[in-house]
């Protein structure tokens, strides 16, 4: 790794390296004079090599002649900040954990659902024996990798080698770690194959891996209905799609030109991720002369950037309602269970038998089964088993399975330079698997779309072809279940998909030039409360039904915003930061007034004691409704409205229930009487006592995230209270309450265009960019969320060189 120490040496360097990579697609001989000295046009010695700016928090802004270079420099740059996360996540892709950590560890959760080593591995191990992954690579475009991302591959794969075996690890999570070893494009697709499945073969991994037919001994000829309830399956299926129950989820708005002080566009990301693991995203600037300078947020493993802006347009994803998979149910073959009839004609099962080594043990082996649908499959989830039985089984289709083209879409909206250019980008690759795209432009234009990849099942496909299973599942959560015996209910294709059995994007829900679109992790409804979207499949989303606290708050916030008019950047940061609880904003006075109307004082705990909760009264009517580290009551109606809710019905919660014509104000008026309300208060007193916690204590003295023994205060607020800078933490009464943040507000970005020739960018990674405790970016953002501060983006060159931060590295292969 090659440092500048002076200032103007380092400019000079940058600026060379520029005009170089312009003049002769070469990184800078003057980088390259204090170590050997190659040839301009070849650099170090025609291996692959980038230049790498580094500006205030670790921020890198990566400058390569090609995608090979490209791939090469943010390869390199993400394994200096998150080596061992990436380490360990491509021990996940190629089936290796149980080697190394024993088949009953769990994984972290951030590339599969699988709840042990072992069914992860098997899993992954099955994926590497179909060949699936380089199948898709070897898929000619469009509806396989285009050229550009399998170089962009093949150099972040080198990358990431180069830099292991030019650095020391540092980070105690895999210093010295025989497990951290060089990968090839093989493992950085599987990885996106890995996020791309997330939704539909992710979260079917344990039923996958564990599918075996019934016993000879145990046939029977049981009705096939017999084992499953419809009724609780429907549930379980609402409860599996249910995107605020998700460890990802979003915010996201665009405003047009009609709303801005400039008239050009503005848009606010805001996308819940997790804190830890493989699924954290990490910020850079990514630069082809000529060809492409995007900035913003990947995935930790990916080549490209996943979520930001170029000077012309800036765009976000939030986690999109559509169902990703569907089932199909078969009717076996009486003589065989291994079987599927198919208008009559039985066909067999294909089976593969998959070995996973594991540490101080024999090697395990499975067979794997497979269908014309897919994989057969005995669960979705924790809690929808899928029997198979003598007579019956499911074969889950999930044909993101067949999608390795995330990465594509991801670079053509980088290269997009309107909203126009975003939803073309869409419209030729056809790559993100469960995402909706808001985004908005310098001209003043702005779009949402639901262009992800979902099964083509249509409302009169699932009424003609669901099984009992089927009618129950498909209303409540749009997983439908087919009648796997004809023919006649296969999914087709529209002429305008990539590939078979998809919808097109001519069907996905959009919205276009609406003075705002949001989303907040909803159906495609209400992306504008004044133009709601309706007429798509049921297999989108919803229509008519009660909205999260989220995107209730989030859509009076945002029209508010945009009848107000003249917005600048600044009111986006205010937006993020404001911490309105809307859950309080609806119920805090009222639950105040039913704790003051409490007899004496007194409510009965749920085991049966009484309890004063008199001081709570004053709190809860005196709490400011924010989620503020400052907040005196923030934690005390947290704690309560948690309770409540999960004991009590909306029906009994609310005395103005939900009306569909008036969705964003109902369901409202908390009923003072609600069977639950005395007994979540005094449970709530009870335990804040029991901990030693103050009723009025300011909530960030009890909502923090500790890093290197330092104690940082978290704002913001849970799902349940419908904030818009969410977090989910852990309650850990203990340790002093809310001690760690799981998932919640991840990489954010205000972005808009002032006339100039630089986009207005302020972004904040909330986590920071390094999980290595010795690293000055382990903890440097979170501090900045904390204290609501933003950093302020250097996009263009003369930014960029007048960093005060500015560091250089030449990242380069040495053969």
């Amino acid at each position: 790794m090659l440092r500048f120490r002076t200032r103007p040496a380092l400019r000079r360097v940058a600026l060379t390296g520029a005009a170089l990579l312009v003049a002769a697609g070469a990184i800078p001989p003057a980088a390259a004079s204090a170590d050997s000295a190659p040839d301009a046009r070849h650099p170090s010695g025609g291996g692959l090599s980038a230049l790498v700016r580094y500006t205030e928090n670790g921020i890198p802004h990566i400058l390569a002649k090609d995608y090979a270079d490209l791939g090469f420099g943010t390869g390199w740059a993400q394994a200096a900040d998150q080596v061992c996360v990436l380490a360990d996540g491509f021990l996940t892709v190629t089936g290796e954990r149980s080697r190394w950590f024993g088949p009953d560890a769990a994984p972290d959760g951030s590339l599969s659902s699988a709840t042990g080593n072992l069914s992860s591995d098997l899993y992954f191990k099955g994926v590497r024996a179909s060949g699936t992954v380089e199948k898709l690579l070897a898929t000619p475009a469009p509806a396989g990798p285009g050229k550009d991302i399998r170089e962009l591959m093949r150099g972040w794969a080198a990358g990431y080698n180069a830099w292991l075996a030019q650095n020391r690890i540092t980070d105690p999570a895999c210093e010295g770690a025989a497990w951290v070893h060089p990968v090839t494009t093989v493992d950085v697709a599987a990885r996106g194959y890995a996020v791309a499945v997330l939704g539909g073969q992710g979260r079917g991994i344990d039923g996958i891996t564990a599918a075996r037919p019934p016993a000879t001994s145990a046939r029977t000829a049981a009705a096939p209905s017999g084992d499953i309830d419809p009724a609780a399956a429907a549930e379980a299926a609402r409860r599996l799609f249910d995107t605020s129950s998700y460890d990802m989820g979003s915010n996201a708005v665009a405003f047009a030109g009609s709303a801005t002080a400039s008239g050009g566009g503005l848009l606010l990301g805001n996308p819940h991720y997790p804190w830890q693991g493989g699924r954290r995203f990490w910020q850079s600037q990514q630069t082809i002369p000529g060809e492409l300078n995007v900035s913003g947020g990947s995935l930790l493993g990916t080549p490209v950037v996943n979520i930001g802006f170029n000077d012309k347009v800036a765009w976000s994803h939030t986690v999109a309602t559509g169902t990703p998979v569907n089932l199909h149910q078969l009717a076996l073959d009486p003589a065989d269970p291994t079987a599927y009839l198919v208008d009559g004609v039985s066909e067999k099962m294909t089976r593969r038998t998959v070995n996973v080594p594991v540490k101080d043990g024999a090697p395990v082996s499975r067979t794997q089964w497979g269908t014309r649908y897919g994989p057969v499959v005995t669960s979705l989830g924790a809690g929808l088993p899928l029997p198979w039985s003598a007579t019956t089984a499911y074969a889950l289709n999930d044909p993101n399975a067949v999608n390795l083209r995330a990465f594509d879409t991801a670079l053509a909206m980088g290269k997009a330079r309107s909203v126009a250019g975003i939803q073309d980008a869409q419209r030729r690759t056809q790559g993100l698997p469960w995402v909706n795209t808001v985004a908005a432009d310098s001209a003043g234009k702005t779009l949402f779309t639901q262009s992800q990849i979902v099964p083509r099942i249509t409302d009169e496909l699932a009424a003609r072809c669901s099984t009992p299973l089927g009618r129950a599942t498909y209303p409540s959560a749009g997983l439908a279940v087919l009648d796997g015996s004809r023919g006649d209910c296969a999914l087709g294709s529209d002429p305008d998909a990539v590939q078979p059995g998809v919808f097109g994007p001519a069907k996905a829900p959009t919205l276009r030039d609406a003075e705002y679109v949001e989303n907040s992790n909803d159906s495609a409804w209400l992306a504008n409360a004044e133009h709601p979207l309706t007429g798509y499949e049921r297999v989108w989303g919803n229509t008519g039904t009660p909205r999260s606290l989220r995107t209730r708050g989030a859509l009076e916030d945002v029209s508010a915003m945009a009848a107000k008019g003249r917005l600048t950047v600044a009111d986006l940061q205010k937006q993020q930061f404001a911490n309105r609880v809307p859950a309080g904003d609806l119920a805090a006075a009222d639950a105040a007034k039913a704790c003051a109307a409490l007899p004496g004082g007194t409510a009965t705990a749920s085991d049966g004691s009484p309890v004063d909760v008199s001081a709570a009264c004053p709190v809860l009517a005196g709490w400011d409704r924010t989620a503020e580290t400052a907040s005196r009551g923030a934690l005390l109606f947290d704690r309560f409205w948690r309770r409540l809710t999960a004991s009590t019905a909306a029906k009994d919660l609310w005395l103005v229930p939900f009306s569909a014509a008036d969705p964003v104000r109902t369901p409202r008026t908390l009923n003072q009487s609600a069977p639950g309300i005395g007994r979540a208060l005094a449970d709530t007193v009870v335990e804040l006592k029991a901990a030693g916690i103050a009723l009025a204590a300011p909530l960030g003295e009890h909502q923090f995230v500790v890093r290197n023994g330092e104690r940082i205060p978290v704002g913001g607020g849970t799902e349940a209270l419908g904030v818009w800078d969410k977090v989910e933490t852990v309650w850990n009464p203990a340790r002093g309450g809310y001690t760690e943040v799981v998932h919640g507000s991840s990489h954010i970005q205000a972005v808009g265009w002032d006339g100039g020739r630089c986009p207005v960018a302020r972004t904040l990674l909330s986590y920071s960019q390094s999980s290595n405790p010795n690293s000055p970016y382990f903890a440097d953002q979170t501090r900045m969320f904390s204290a609501e501060r933003w950093v302020t983006s250097r996009y263009c060159e003369a930014d960029i060189l007048t960093s005060p931060a500015l560091r250089v590295v030449w990242a380069r292969e040495r053969r």
